[in-house]
């Protein structure tokens, strides 16, 4: 299938998205993680050329100055012979790819259309005009002259809007008046959201664009720059000359073709009346147009190259072309002559439409579909040259033409002045906007008129956007109506879900009819919709998928918009700019409506014990994060939790429920009441989390305490293997599940080093089951009910980077310190650590490693019919900064800690001493090392900045243990598609060391450098300088580079996210950076 020809580089559908569509504008990522499919491939299709008499004609204007053309035709000698030598041929459709380079979308779910093969239609072997005489014509001075109006452009599509995603392109242009600055390009370049675009001439000065004009369905749209800019040259103009192209034609393409800065392709039309492109369902489709093609192979980045002719003249532009073959599909110009005239003189460009889409059938089709032999006759005699007609393909619900018009209509007249071709049938809809035309169409076997109402294509082309939680909603435009054929104005489009509409699952392509009780058509009715919920609640959204505009859903969101920008944002049509008004913000949740709701306890039958005696301890947690911090890609997490004190409201559930700090959390109580809740400790090194509610929001009783057993909960007991438990889980649908099993093994939990680096549990024995149900987890417990044990689910990764997970039981001993703290003292109780990762080892291979028989027939001694003997050794370090990774190395054997042998690993994994101890056995000698420890931090992050679309924090723990030393305390955690650190080769991974010269070594200098740079670049207003940021960054191989970085603080403001326990989600945003 085909796509068009700018390169879509994008994120990453993982709603983890690699800054997540989930996190809406986030790149990188997932939910809709907003990350295009490929295209279908197309069909085969076989084309037979018809016989046409060689000749050439001369073609003048009747004299009557009407449709009619007078023709003057000179037979050519041996026409009969060369009509014998004439042969049908096949032609073969192939799957189209882009020209230029074009993003992929930010969207999992985007939507691809089966490919439309183009129509059987005669080749043309006549033009406006007659072939030129080249005579003594070279391409070599047309070229150099050429050159120099042709640019290489590099944008920013900074926000997901209608057709397009976030993220960057590059493409072509050339100078099409340079007085006025006006260069031409494509209009999925110039793009219908906001973009920040500069212009590279041949000399490599580069000059700011402004997007002056996009048309809103022809593939053209216009860039204005300040002639100004150039120092070292004079830009000259390309002529566009429609006229002048014709099958046959020797062409040039020049432009940046596959990301070279200039090419120059070779190619002959072949076609001039070939039927658009499509380049899928959603995508930006031209229609109502022929295209020209040619096989000239052009490839991403060429979208907005000049189709030359041997004397410097532009008969086309280039916009497309197909991936399994050389075709190139180029645009006529005749629609952009008019409209670069009427530019020239600042006036607006009249666009008419009665949303009907047309096709170009020849004439034996028109046959089939009722045309008399009248008036088959009567069109040829008007029209020598054309081969068909216009015949309506489709009509959009609820538009002018709906009800007036009908699918395989043969268009004969507009106004009594008839037209069979698409350039002079539009110019005549353009005419009459906002008045009436009257159409003649044949219908089975009769005329009909109708008259329509002409409306105006920019009303229905949408120039607004609202940033809603993170995502981008806009009116739903004419481009993606047509493509569905669904009504325009049926509701907003969801151009990107972020982090609010994502809580629906309400993902890019979605089209959003009501929120609660108010109807969304557009983007004003969801600005006061939107205005009327309470933050902190949960709304009900009804809206429909694309890809089934018949099947609609209502799902519930979470109304917390407390963590993202909420405002319109204008296009202002001089500039280009998108100017943002601030939007009224959902109220604060009255104190009437927070009145405590009872949760009833759902008895289970007995047949399910002993479920019956801890299923009321169970609620189900969700998180969702707003932005992809800390290593996450995905945004949503669910799981189930356990109380584990209902007066205090302290919930346990596994970290890959709730795997960081930042972000929403609900818990729900009998699957009847959701409450809010907020992190108050994640475990640095076992896979658990505990989260806290209010229990006066709960009328009545809060949940019971599970039951646990006493000797497991103390650690004077363990799981064991072929030890007898009953699992009792918690399916996907909410429901219990419960068996009868054994534990079949006990060993290490083994998880991989994560990219981008993530939590991983660490230093803890894990058990596993014989017979494990398909479960999101839940406990492990004796006949009687009491819990021996917790059943999680561990995330991880493969060797191809894959996640996984996989479902563990570990020992409720470990919950201990840490819930008989909170109990204590309502804080989470310090944790020290080694910062080492220890992996058992056995007898036989210390004994290679040179330990003493003594210290073995000590192991060995301690061994118990349960527990076979083993040593621990040091696997790798967590940290590279700190005091144990300056005494400890990869391959000591622990032996002795405080004077007691080391068997057991949770002796090691936390502790509360600021030092420990040591013997350990190091290259066959024991030493003995006093060994300070960490102290760790439950909340791992506790402050993110915001530059420039990157993500800035404090390296967090799981960055530790993959470098060799920490560069500064400035990490970037994540950059979002279409800023200015995605476009300029700030990534992830990377940590800044300098920004202008000025050393920054925390998170506190970088924010101060930021200010001084303010006030610095004030000074500079105007010069090339003061746009572009020198950024020294650091990779995790300590490999240096300097980047240029051009700030954007219009599109991308900088802010910090900060803790904030006053907060009823625990953390506040500061904007005035």
């Amino acid at each position: 299938m085909e796509q068009d020809a700018s390169d879509r580089t994008h994120r990453s559908a993982s709603k983890q998205a690699a800054c997540t569509d989930n996190a809406g504008l986030q790149g990188g990522g997932a939910e809709e993680s907003e990350h295009r499919a490929m295209r279908a491939d197309g069909g085969a299709v076989a084309e037979r050329r018809p016989a046409t008499r060689n000749r050439r004609f001369t073609i003048a204007a009747a004299p009557s100055g009407g449709d009619s053309l007078a023709i003057a035709a000179s037979t050519t000698k041996n026409s009969s012979a060369a009509a014998a030598r004439r042969r049908s041929f096949t032609y073969v459709e192939a799957e189209a790819t882009s020209s230029g380079r074009r993003r992929r979308s930010l969207a999992t779910s985007d939507l691809m259309a089966v490919f439309y093969p183009p129509n059987t239609l005669a080749q043309p072997t006549i033009t406006d005009a007659p072939f030129d005489d080249v005579g003594t014509a070279s391409w070599e001075p047309t070229l150099e002259r050429a050159i120099r109006s042709i640019v290489s452009i590099k944008a920013k599509c900074v926000r997901s809007f209608d057709t397009e995603s976030s993220g960057t392109y590059t493409a072509t242009g050339f100078v099409v008046d340079a007085e006025a600055g006006l260069i031409l390009s494509n209009r999925h370049v110039v793009n219908p959201g906001p973009v920040i675009a500069q212009a590279v001439f041949v000399n490599y000065e580069e000059v700011d664009l402004q997007p002056v004009y996009r048309d809103p369905i022809h593939d053209f749209g216009f860039f204005r720059f300040d002639p100004r800019q150039l120092k070292f040259m004079a830009a000259e103009e390309i002529r566009l000359a429609p006229h002048k192209a014709k099958v046959g034609m020797e062409i040039r393409v020049v432009g940046n073709d596959a990301g070279e800065k200039l090419s120059i392709l070779a190619g002959t039309l072949a076609r001039l009346d070939r039927t658009a492109p499509e380049y899928g369902a959603g995508e930006y489709n031209d229609f109502n147009t022929f295209y020209m093609q040619a096989a000239s192979g052009t490839s991403g980045g060429s979208s907005g190259s000049p189709v030359l002719d041997i004397h410097g003249d532009a008969v086309a532009l280039n916009a497309g072309g197909s991936s399994k073959a050389a075709s190139s599909f180029y645009l006529p110009l005749a629609r952009v002559v008019p409209a670069l005239d009427l530019i020239r003189r600042s006036q607006p460009v009249p666009r008419g439409t009665v949303q009907a889409e047309l096709e170009h059938m020849p004439y034996d089709e028109l046959r089939r579909l009722g045309l008399s032999v009248a008036l088959e006759t009567r069109a040829r005699e008007a029209f020598p040259h054309a081969q068909g007609m216009l015949v309506v393909r489709a009509v959009l619900p609820d538009g002018p033409a709906d009800g007036r018009l009908r699918a395989g209509d043969i268009v004969l007249a507009i106004d009594g002045r008839p037209h069979v071709d698409f350039a002079t049938l539009e110019a005549a809809v353009d005419g009459r906007v906002g008045r009436d035309i009257r159409v003649s169409v044949w219908r089975g076997s009769a005329v009909h008129d109708t008259v329509l109402r002409v409306q105006d294509l920019h009303s229905i082309t949408p120039s607004r956007f609202v940033e809603f939680g993170g995502g981008v909603v806009n009116n739903l435009s004419y481009q993606v109506a047509r493509s569905y054929g669904i009504a325009v104005g049926s509701g907003v489009y969801v151009a990107s879900s972020g982090h609010v509409l994502g809580s629906a699952s309400a993902w890019r392509g979605s089209v959003v009819l009501r929120i609660g009780d108010t109807p969304t058509p557009d983007v004003d009715a969801f600005a006061k919709a939107v205005a009327a919920l309470c933050e902190g609640s949960r709304a009900p959204v009804r809206f429909f998928s694309l890809d089934r505009p018949h099947k609609q859903r209502v799902a519930i969101m979470s109304v917390a918009t407390h963590w993202h920008a909420l405002r319109m944002a204008t296009r202002e049509p001089a500039t280009g700019l998108w100017i943002y008004q601030e939007l009224e913000r959902p109220k604060p949740t009255p104190e009437s409506l927070l009145k405590p709701m009872a949760a009833p306890a759902h008895a289970l039958p007995p047949s399910l014990a002993p479920a019956d005696r801890v299923w009321g301890s169970f609620v189900d947690v969700e998180f969702t994060a707003p932005f992809l911090v800390d290593g996450m890609r995905s945004t949503r997490f669910r799981g189930p939790g356990i109380v584990v004190d209902g007066a205090r409201g302290l919930v346990v559930c596994d970290r890959d429920t709730v795997p960081i700090a930042v972000g929403d959390v609900s818990v729900t109580v009998a699957s009847s009441v959701v409450l809010p809740a907020h992190v108050i400790l994640l475990h640095p090194t076992h896979n658990f989390a505990v989260v806290q509610f209010s229990p006066e929001r709960l009328e009545g009783a809060p949940p019971p305490d599970i039951p646990l057993d006493d000797a497991h909960y103390a650690g004077d007991q363990r799981l064991e293997q072929g030890q007898e438990v009953h699992i009792v889980a918690v399916t996907g649908d909410q429901t219990p599940v419960v068996r009868r099993t054994r534990v079949a093994s006990r060993m290490m939990v083994a998880t991989a080093e994560c990219s981008p680096p993530r939590f991983r549990c660490v230093n803890v024995e894990g058990v596993r089951l014989d017979d494990q149900p398909v479960c999101l987890g839940g406990v492990l417990c004796k006949r009687d009910g009491k819990v021996v044990g917790l059943w999680v689910s561990v995330s991880s990764q493969d060797s191809s980077g894959k996640d996984t997970t996989a479902m563990l039981g570990l020992d409720v001993a470990l919950l201990r310190p840490v819930v008989d703290a909170l109990r204590a003292t309502g804080r989470a109780p310090p944790l020290r650590s080694l910062d080492i990762d220890l992996n058992p080892m056995r007898p036989a291979a210390a004994r290679a490693m040179g330990l003493s028989a003594d210290r073995i027939a000590q192991a060995e001694a301690a061994a118990t019919p349960e527990r076979a003997p083993q040593l621990l050794y040091v696997a790798g370090l967590l940290a590279p900064n700190t005091p144990a990774a300056g005494l400890l190395c990869a391959g000591d054997v622990l032996l002795e800690c405080d004077g007691n042998p080391v068997r057991d690993v949770s002796e090691l994994a936390t502790v509360s001493a600021s030092a420990v101890d040591l013997v350990v056995l190091r290259d066959g000698q024991e030493l003995s090392l006093h060994v300070p420890t960490t102290e760790l931090d439950a909340m791992e992050t506790r402050r993110i900045v915001h530059w420039c679309g990157a993500l800035v924090q404090q390296p967090y723990r799981a960055v530790l243990e993959q470098v060799r030393s920490l560069p500064s305390m400035v990490y970037i955690s994540c950059t979002l598609y279409g800023s200015p650190a995605n476009s300029y080769g700030l990534r992830p991974g990377m940590w800044i060391v300098e920004v202008d010269s000025q050393p920054v070594v925390t998170v506190d200098d970088f924010i101060s450098t930021l200010e001084k740079l303010r006030l610095h670049r004030s000074e500079k207003e105007g010069t090339v300088a003061s746009r572009y940021v020198r950024v020294t960054v650091v990779n995790k191989s300590l490999a240096t580079r300097v980047l240029s970085l051009r700030v954007d603080n219009h599109y991308w403001p900088p802010w910090k996210l900060e803790q904030d326990t006053s907060s009823p989600s625990g953390w506040k945003t500061v904007s005035h950076l």
